[in-house]
């Protein structure tokens, strides 16, 4: 688990926060976990792995929530999609603490 991550739900979800904001909802009847990144990380995300990631339909997309099919996306790229959303939600001072922060394979 990333750093001062709780686990909580959300409508009825799973979800994961950090300093009390959601960065991650898991959506587990649809396989897929739903993501809070920057706007310029979701483009690049879609780019590299247009059958993996989608934007939320409307305004929650366009302001970074990201959709992943949980069997489309390979190991690694869940890996480093859950880390960013974490730096996107975490208080800055956090990130600070755990910069270079990786994810153990």
């Amino acid at each position: 688990m990333l750093p001062e991550t709780v686990e909580g739900a959300h409508q009825g979800h799973p979800d994961f926060r950090v300093g009390g904001r959601i960065y991650a909802t898991l959506w587990t009847d649809e396989e897929r976990v739903v993501m809070k990144l920057t706007p310029e990380v979701q483009t690049e995300l879609i780019e590299d792995e247009p059958d993996a990631f989608e934007p939320v339909p409307g305004t929650w997309g366009v302001r970074g929530w990201t959709s992943l099919d949980l069997y489309a996306a390979e190991e690694e790229t869940l890996r480093r999609a859950l880390l960013a959303a974490w730096r996107t939600v975490a208080p800055l001072s956090l990130v600070a603490r755990y910069e270079g922060l990786a994810l153990d394979p």
